[in-house]
């Protein structure tokens, strides 16, 4: 499979979500440069909603670009994220080779069908190190807009970054392997 870097894909993900749902996407992303800006997504936009989701304290100016448009309620994954990064940092230092090294996002078990912030669309990121000392990632969602994949991409990419920095063998940052149950072009 050919990696894309996270501007192609999201690219080429506009292209084939207009006008109708993809079944189970799938694609090899480059993370060296995961800043996708477009309309929607400024830099300054993006950092915001990282660091948020990250579990770091933003600005009330920063809070201000929050909005139903940009993943409202559904796109927050900030729920016990510090705790979560840190195990992900632990089991890797501590066992570089680990499968275990997962952070998997709140959700409702039993998910109220009209309440869009009970199902969350991204479920988990697994870490893991590969022999050329790169930090790699999959990443599995239930389903993604094509137009919040900036925002979710530099979200992914932030906690890759955070995590390579945290850990003692300095990893530079590899490839996420990119999983969309459904592919759609926005929130609609």
């Amino acid at each position: 499979m050919e990696i894309r870097s996270c501007r192609d894909a999201w690219l080429h993900m506009t292209d084939i979500s207009a006008g109708r749902a993809v079944r189970n996407y799938v694609q090899l992303l480059g993370m060296q440069d995961y800043l996708v800006e477009s309309d929607l997504f400024s830099a300054a936009i993006l950092d915001a909603y990282s660091n948020w989701n990250l579990g770091k304290d933003i600005t009330e100016e920063q809070k201000q670009y929050f909005s139903d448009l940009r993943g409202g309620g559904q796109g927050d994954y900030r729920t016990g994220m510090r705790a979560k990064m840190a195990n992900v940092v632990d089991c890797l230092t501590l066992f570089p080779h680990s499968k275990r090294a997962v952070v998997a996002m709140c959700n409702e078990s039993m998910p109220k069908h009209n309440v869009d912030d009970d199902a969350k669309c991204l479920r988990e990121v697994y870490f893991h190190l590969d022999g050329d000392n790169k930090l790699n990632a999959t990443v599995a969602f239930r389903s993604q807009a094509a137009i919040l994949f900036p925002k979710n991409i530099h979200f992914i990419g932030s906690m890759m970054s955070e995590v390579a920095e945290r850990l003692p063998q300095k990893p530079s940052l590899g490839v996420a392997f990119y999983l969309a149950v459904i592919l759609v072009s926005d929130r609609e």
